[in-house]
């Protein structure tokens, strides 16, 4: 006797010309399909219902249609012989859609090159009005704000809680991301902190601290983000953060690029003792800024970009003695900030301009921030911290098209490999 989702999956396909031709009455045949389910006794929704199998099929349908285009020939055609790719069997995997789980068969080749589009790899929920809700919060919408946009949009009125229950449904995959393996060795890494508005017992500001990594095969990504306890950015919960990373993988790094934040460099060298600790001078720009008056911040600001785009560690040392000469009566404090900071702001002068832009700024965090804030400006604050690592995991990991994106491949990544094998080489050869 045949199961039931046998008999969803021997139901009559829709057969038309497409939609222009009209060739058929959608009503008419969802009403006999209907007819046909009840009689054969199958369930409308459900694991087995009706929909769940029409849907298994459409996509099944897609990927092997992809997969036939992307090799150039159909299952079996003598004109794949000697093709130089070919089907490589499935995996099965099941992905979330509007009418539930379902699984599908996931084609491969034998090269690896097949990228599908009907279910792309390594997704796990497929859009549609679930995939609108979540898209809408990860632009910083509350559940309220998505309510009243669905139904003036779509007309579709849903209430906070379904909306509520529909992002909560992507915690599994933010638990996933967060408790992913590392690689065991990477390039750079650069750290930072936002602060973020949370409510507990009452709202307060809370830091989120992000790293963000570029492997050995120049790819970004974002390694990690946790929020910390109230009181601001400190280099204590920084060494939880990064013994963290260690522990799920990451055993080394070659560059560490931070703010200037008391103890933070002790913090980094007792995670990864052989790691080059660099300053960002960014915000040692910024931190000098600090101390001097505003009518004088044009001078300064020129001298410091010739002490931080000096040719070599000897010119620098040259620029910052004239900087000193001309400032330190007037800013001790200023110089004396550039003094203690030194030892970790003159690595990257070592390197060329290409690796040099990755290490001495912390830009590619800076832009992640810049994402943050968006996200959360117009809440004002979050009821939890939940609440807020799910719009800050979406911000992070969605790819925006035709935009700049945190993730993805650096340019002009073989040049920089090269100098890094040159002063890295023995850690490089060890991590392989």
């Amino acid at each position: 006797m045949s199961s039931k989702r046998e008999e969803a999956s021997a139901l009559p396909a829709v057969r038309g010309e497409g939609v222009a031709g009209d060739v058929f009455d959608m009503q008419d045949w969802a009403q006999e399909l209907v007819a046909r389910a009840r009689a054969s006794g199958v369930e409308l929704a459900g694991e087995n219902g009706l929909l769940t199998a029409m849907v298994r099929q459409v996509l099944q349908t897609g990927l092997n249609v992809e997969l036939a285009d992307h090799l150039g020939y159909a299952p079996y055609a003598v004109e794949g012989r000697g093709s130089g790719n070919s089907r490589n069997g499935g995996y099965p995997k099941t992905v979330t859609t509007d009418v539930g789980p379902v699984e599908v068969q996931m084609p491969r080749d034998r090269l690896g090159t097949f990228e599908p589009v009907t279910v792309p790899k390594h997704a796990r929920r497929l859009d549609g009005l679930s995939g609108n809700v979540i898209s809408l919060y990860a632009k910083g919408m509350t559940t309220g704000d998505i309510q009243t946009h669905l139904f003036e949009i779509y007309g579709t009125d849903i209430s906070r809680e379904t909306i509520s229950k529909i992002t909560d449904a992507i915690v599994d995959d933010m638990h996933a991301w967060q408790n992913r393996p590392l690689e065991a060795l990477y390039a750079v890494v650069l750290i930072d902190a936002i602060v973020i508005k949370i409510r507990g017992s009452q709202v307060a500001n809370r830091p989120v601290y992000v790293a963000i990594g570029v492997n050995m095969a120049g790819e970004r990504d974002v390694l990690g983000m946790w929020i910390g306890p109230t009181g601001g950015e400190g280099a204590k919960q920084w060494a939880t953060m990064l013994t963290e990373l260690r522990n799920r993988g990451m055993h080394d790094a070659l560059i560490v690029c931070c703010d200037g934040l008391k103890g933070l460099p002790e913090s980094i060298r007792g995670t990864w003792p052989n790691a080059t600790v660099q300053t960002c001078v960014v915000h040692m720009v910024r931190n000098s800024l600090t101390y001097a008056s505003k009518k004088d911040w044009q001078p300064i600001t020129r001298a410091m970009r010739e002490i931080y785009t000096a040719s070599t560690v000897d010119v620098a040392i040259e620029r910052f003695a004239e900087f000193s000469t001309d400032w330190k009566t007037k800013y001790p404090a200023l110089i004396q900030a550039w003094e203690r900071s030194w030892p970790e702001f003159v690595p990257f002068l070592e390197f060329p301009v290409e690796l040099r832009k990755i290490v001495y700024t912390t830009n590619a965090i800076e832009s992640l921030n810049a994402r943050f804030r968006k996200a959360v400006r117009h809440r004002g604050h979050f009821p939890n911290e939940q609440s807020a690592m799910k719009v800050l995991y979406l911000v992070a990991t969605t790819k925006r098209h035709n935009r700049e994106n945190l993730t993805g491949q650096i340019n002009g990544w073989k040049q920089i490999l090269n100098t890094l094998t040159i002063h890295y080489g023995d850690r490089i050869t060890a991590a392989n």
